[in-house]
């Protein structure tokens, strides 16, 4: 298998791979691609990934599997220890579905905020400002409801770092590289983000 990430780290969605591997202690054979240089958009890339983004892990046979979760997925039912998406029925469906709500009710404003209102994306889209900046009040919510909903767990569905933190910690630090960061009136999330962020897996190492 081959692993195509970002250089960058701040890309959410390939370094939720990364922290994938590294907490499972699984090794493969690893590609960077340069974001900023449009690499996933040359040719031999998009014959891996249609969409020329970021992950990919290409099979032993060639086919490519082209979505975090889903890398992560596949990856788990081959080494299942750590489990990290849950042990039984319930577990994985609390682990769904803190998963989807990241996602949804965060990720998606966030990136709406990232397409259409950073500096950083103004020269590769049509951006409508207004529309973006209307963004930064949703993750701003997102991240408050987060915050009243993390009660006295450790993590999002217990005490078991899972997928779903990996989802939120990635969320949440790509949210601080676009200048918007946790509140300082969500303790709760940020006690999270600090004690996630501090696992040795966050750490990015040499590849």
């Amino acid at each position: 298998m081959i692993f195509y990430t970002s250089t960058e780290e701040a890309a959410p969605n390939p370094r939720r791979v990364e922290i994938f591997l590294a907490e499972k202690g699984i090794r493969i054979e690893t590609v960077r691609l340069a974001l900023v240089k449009r690499e996933h958009k040359q040719a031999d890339h998009v014959a891996r990934h249609p969409r020329g983004q970021l992950p990919a892990l290409v099979l032993d046979t060639g086919e490519a599997l082209t979505e975090s979760v889903a890398i992560c997925r596949y990856l788990d039912a081959l080494h299942p220890e750590p489990p990290m998406f849950g042990r039984n029925a319930l577990e994985a469906a609390r682990i769904d579905m803190w998963t989807r709500r990241v996602e949804l009710i965060l990720m998606s404003p966030l990136s709406q905020f990232w397409m259409h209102a950073h500096p950083f994306t103004a020269h590769l889209v049509a951006q409508h400002r207004d529309f973006g900046e209307s963004n930064r009040e949703r993750v701003a919510e997102a991240m408050h409801w987060l915050d009243s909903q993390m009660g006295g767990r450790t993590f999002l569905t217990g005490d078991d770092f899972t997928i779903a933190d990996i989802v939120l910690l990635t969320t949440l630090d790509f949210a601080a590289f676009c200048g918007l960061a946790v509140p300082g009136d969500c303790p709760r999330l940020t006690a999270f983000h600090a004690l996630a962020k501090s696992r040795p897996s966050a750490v990015r190492a040499a590849v």
